[in-house]
This record gives C-alpha cells, structure tokens and sequence, in this order.
C-alpha cells in the first residue's frame, strides 16, 4: 500500500541548490568581513579624521552584509528542501544541531551588523548651501 506523499515544488528545488551554491562562499566573505572590522579598529585607534572612518564603517557594512547572505543560504540550505515549502519542516530542521549553529551564526551576524550601523559608522553633517 503507497501512502500519498507530497513532494516539494520546482521552484523549492531550484532554491535549494541555489542556497547551496551561495552558502559555499560564506568562509571566503567571513574573512573579509573580519578584515573589514580589523581595518576598522586599526583606523579607530588611530585616531583618523571621520570620513576615513565612515568608509571604513561602510565598508565592514558590506562586507558584513555579503556574509550574511551566505550565511541565511547556508541556513535555508542546512534545513533541508522541505523546508522551504513547509514551516513545520523548517521550524523541525531549526532544532538539529547544524540547524541550530547556522541559526546562531546568522543572529551573531546581523547583532555584529546592527551594532556597526549603530556605532561604527559615524554621521556627517550634511553640508550647508551658501545662501546668495
């Protein structure tokens, strides 16, 4: 007797391994954004004017954000193809052990990614138009 077993969609496959392909780049773009913050921190203890330091801050935001993305495909791709069609799958794949260090991996990187748009890029007075 064949119990009626829905599979996951096209599109949910094509997902998939699409996350599979991005997530591969997350060491590579981990590094960088770990140079970006080493750069930052050299710069800041330096004691170097504001718009170095903004671009330096913008810079470690980028890079921290490329690393985010791989590592959200990582995640999805840890999950499973189910999940992405499935949220009981997806909440189930959270809990396994790989599921849970991407999960941490993730929430470290966007708390790193906040804290930096909050204190690591300083602002710049908007420049005055000379009236006349």
């Amino acid at each position: 007797m064949a119990f009626f077993r829905p599979r996951v969609s096209r599109e949910a496959e094509v997902r998939y391994h699409a996350d599979l392909e991005i997530s591969k780049s997350f060491p590579e773009l981990l590094d960088k954004a770990r140079e970006a913050e080493r750069t930052l921190r050299e710069l800041q203890a330096a004691d170097v004017d504001e718009i170095e330091l903004r671009a330096a801050g913008l810079a470690l935001d980028k890079a921290l954000t490329e690393a985010l993305r791989a590592a959200e495909a990582g995640q999805r791709g840890a999950f499973g193809v189910k999940a992405y069609d499935d949220r009981i799958a997806r909440r189930k794949a959270r809990a396994t052990p790989v599921g849970a260090m991407w999960t941490d991996e993730v929430n470290r990187l966007r708390t790193l990614r906040e804290q930096n748009r909050l204190w690591g890029i300083p602002r710049l007075p908007r420049p005055v138009p000379a009236a006349g």
